[in-house]
């Protein structure tokens, strides 16, 4: 469900995926290739929020922005990274390739650099800077590699995190392309907007499939598009 709030509309690339019962409100741009599952929040309030390319947000994640006249507290996550299911990202900045376990928290000015991960129900405090390639958290190191090598099949090495933050975006995207697809004639589907379109300001707006950038489908949309702009000109 994508909502606008305080005037501002969220900007959700073509190409990502929205669970229909995930939340994104407000000043969030999301890029290319991502996968947001069912139950995530992604809330600006005050501060914007931005989510690079590649990146996947598991199940019941809470990601948001706050700021006021004072302070400001923005929310950058970088390419290719992996938040996991409840964790927990207010204002903080993510560096690519970071991975964030399920129930792992990240406070309001902290900024991971690149390639770092925080362990399940590990909490990085306000404005602590984690240095690159550090793995946060009791054992955190040890259980990374398992978890990259007996879940993801991915060896622990080089740029790992964000390989697999990166693969599973991709799968989840092409997991989930067709679903509310019910095939019962009767059931209304919400409508595909195009690339930049946004809800109105009233308007809360339900994603239903994915609609991956190399398809057929979207290539088709660009060249009507193209079409009407060039009709609008000679016009």
């Amino acid at each position: 469900m994508i909502v606008s709030s305080g005037g501002k509309k969220p900007n959700v690339h073509t190409s990502a995926y929205v669970a229909p019962t995930a939340v994104v409100s407000g000043d969030v741009t999301i890029g290319s290739g991502c996968a947001i599952l069912h139950g995530a929040i992604i809330v600006s309030e005050g501060a914007p929020v931005t989510i690079g390319s590649d990146c996947a947000i598991m199940e019941y994640a809470v990601l948001r922005a706050s700021g006021g006249t004072a302070m400001q507290f923005a929310l950058d996550i970088a390419d290719r990274c992996l938040v996991g299911p409840h964790a927990y990202i207010a204002g903080a900045t993510l560096g690519e390739g970071c991975f964030v376990s399920g129930t792992a928290r990240i406070l309001n000015g902290a900024i991971l650099e690149e390639d770092c991960s925080v362990a399940a129900g590990s909490t990085v405090r306000p404005g602590a800077r984690v240095a690159a390639r550090t793995a946060v958290g009791s054992d955190a190191k040890a259980l990374e590699t398992e978890l990259f090598e007996q879940v993801f099949n991915e060896k622990a090495d080089g740029d790992a995190r964000g390989r697999i933050a990166e693969t599973y975006a991709k799968f989840l995207r092409k997991a989930h392309a067709r679903d509310g697809d019910t095939g019962d004639k009767k059931t209304p589907k919400a409508p595909v907007r195009r690339s930049g379109e946004e809800p109105p300001a009233t308007q809360t707006t339900e994603v239903d499939k994915v609609v991956d950038v190399m398809m057929l489908e979207l290539e088709e949309m660009e060249h009507r598009r193209q079409e009407a702009i060039r009709r609008q000109r000679g016009s």
